[in-house]
């Protein structure tokens, strides 16, 4: 019995992604600031988040919009540059973590601002930072088996209410050095949206072809990272979660080469953006070229279920036909999903 789910692809391609960005920037000076006091009482120095995870800012909606709002533009694009009609869509998937209320689901209202027909199947899929590649392996799953012809599969994120919560958590003067390792991954998460489009290769053969997708779980360390409510916060082991999470993907990555999967000399490497240190630790893990991963959590910091797809859309108008793009996803759980695109 192998370890991996492998999923091929005969019919599904590629037709569009795009990202929105939020109108504003939070820079990390910015909570060193509000935690000056803390980080002077416990004796560390400041400027953490920028030194030990490489983000200097990230995006925020601020007041003018929200993350649906976001998932709303980026998916309008997305059909645009996709070049079908919304009443060809028959599936939309939101893969986001954030969500106003648990019911109904945050497709319900994505759906009915895109105006798409009733005809068209909208449900959440929801695995932390990577709903997006299962989202689109779903789709493409449903696409190969004749039911639908187009699928759009959108993720908004916005993580300020848990800077608030952490921010409150470690303002607190019984505050510890702990507490503070606890919430930093929280202050890493940035806000953005992103959208796709895949449908039917043999109606687009100006389409990127999605070959397929190998998947893993390892969920004996689904307690490394728990985000309950807004106002609960989100508590991180991010030591354990570096450790296992690549743990995770190196034995994905082997066993994928053993069912036939060639992804060591790849064009191109679109990881779940994080931190320095993760990335650097799947460069080491399975010998990528550092070249080779596009790194946009500099400035947008971890954006979730967004953040893989946010730089694919970036980096997209500079591939050429035939490039052989590895999607690389990991999400808390753990869970991780590598997914193969030929340009």
């Amino acid at each position: 019995m192998t370890k991996n789910s492998d999923i091929r692809h005969q019919n599904v391609s590629l037709l569009s992604i795009e990202n929105e960005l939020p109108p504003e920037t939070v820079s990390s000076s910015y909570f060193d600031e509000k935690l000056a006091v803390t980080y002077k009482r416990l004796k560390m120095p400041k400027g953490l988040l920028e030194r030990l995870a490489g983000i200097s800012e990230r995006r925020s909606w601020g007041e003018s919009m929200t993350f649906e709002d976001g998932a709303v533009a980026a998916a309008e694009k997305a059909i645009a540059s996709a070049g079908i009609n919304k009443q060809q869509i028959g599936l939309m998937i939101n893969a986001s973590v954030t969500r106003d209320n648990f019911e109904p689901a945050v497709a319900v209202n994505i759906h009915d601002r895109l105006n798409l027909p009733r005809h068209a199947l909208e449900f959440d899929i929801t695995n932390a930072c990577l709903g997006f590649v299962n989202a689109m392996t779903v789709a493409a799953t449903m696409i190969d088996a004749g039911a639908i012809d187009y699928a759009l599969i959108v993720a908004g994120e916005d993580p300020s209410p848990w800077h608030k919560t952490a921010l409150r958590i470690l303002d607190q003067p019984t505050a510890t050095r702990e507490d503070v390792l606890a919430q930093f991954a929280t202050l890493t998460l940035g806000s953005g949206a992103a959208a796709a489009v895949i449908g039917r290769s043999d109606l687009h053969p100006e389409g990127h072809k999605i070959l397929g997708s190998v998947s893993r779980a390892g969920t004996e360390h689904r307690k490394l990272c728990i985000g309950g409510e807004a106002d609960q916060g989100m508590n991180t082991d991010a030591a354990g979660l570096l450790k296992y999470g690549l743990e995770l993907v190196a034995e994905a990555w082997e066993e994928a080469h053993q069912q036939g999967w060639e992804w060591n000399t790849m064009d191109s490497y679109v990881t779940h953006q994080i931190s320095n240190a993760h990335t650097n630790a799947i460069i080491e893990a399975v010998g990528i070229d550092e070249k080779k991963i596009p790194m946009t959590f500099p400035y947008w910091g971890n954006v979730a279920a967004a953040a893989l797809p946010m730089t694919l859309a970036q980096e997209a108008p500079g591939y050429v036909e035939g490039n052989r793009i590895l999607c690389m996803g990991v999400g808390s759980g753990l869970n991780t999903a590598l997914m193969e695109i030929v340009w």
